[in-house]
């Protein structure tokens, strides 16, 4: 049997001691990325403009150079948070599932899909790692690609056991990770679906889409 355990990383490791995983607190962020995370999402990235940042805060731009040295470092910082946030509750989520491929899939879905839904512009940002240097980019998708990774184990894993009927986990992980990032593009808060049902709605369908038809 495999270690279902999510690996030791010093990203996770700083966010993993929650209370409750379900629970995803109001964004705080320091004024400079606030303002950079509302222009990227309203402008782009490519649009958004270092003195536009610079006024809205109420700062000289070589101040705002001093807490960021550009555009990029700006991003980079919105999307270390925004994998801080997702990847450790997504690891609190699977410590307490368990072994149960079931519960380990049901977890990090209904994880993901809450954090899309509380924190949408935050999440939203994942369409702009196309901005990111090669560098950046790369740092990046090493953190995202844990959400991946976590997702195949599950339904490997669930396959393996006979709770699955999918024989393409490696498919259907890209597919459930896909329709839950997919969310952030289009929810919007105080709508007819609370996140919570959100999640649970999301939950069925990652469920079957692996074929799971429940136990005797």
């Amino acid at each position: 049997m495999k270690d279902s355990s999510p690996p030791s990383d010093p990203l996770v490791a700083v966010t993993t001691d929650l209370a409750d995983w379900r629970v995803y607190p109001p964004l705080e962020l320091p004024r400079i990325l606030q303002v950079a995370l509302t222009e990227v999402v309203q402008h782009g990235y490519d649009a958004t403009s270092i003195r536009t940042i610079a006024r809205e805060v109420g700062v000289t731009v070589p101040a705002l150079y001093y807490h960021y040295e550009n555009k990029q470092a700006m991003l980079v910082a919105l999307l270390d948070r925004a994998m801080g946030i997702v990847l450790g509750h997504c690891a609190a989520a699977l410590r307490d599932a368990g072994d149960d491929p079931v519960r380990r899939l049901s977890a990090l879905v209904e994880a993901i899909v809450l954090y899309m839904a509380h924190h949408s512009d935050l999440a939203f940002l994942d369409s702009e790692r196309r901005s990111l240097t090669p560098g950046n980019r790369a740092r990046y998708f090493d953190q995202r690609n844990h959400l991946g990774r976590w997702l195949q184990e599950a339904i490997t894993d669930g396959a393996d056991r006979g709770l699955f009927a999918t024989d393409v986990p490696g498919e259907c992980s890209r597919a459930v990770l896909s329709m839950c990032q997919g969310i952030a593009s289009w929810y919007r808060r105080g709508g007819p679906v609370g996140p919570e049902a959100m999640a649970q709605r999301y939950v069925r369908i990652a469920l079957a889409a692996v074929e799971y038809h429940g136990t005797d």
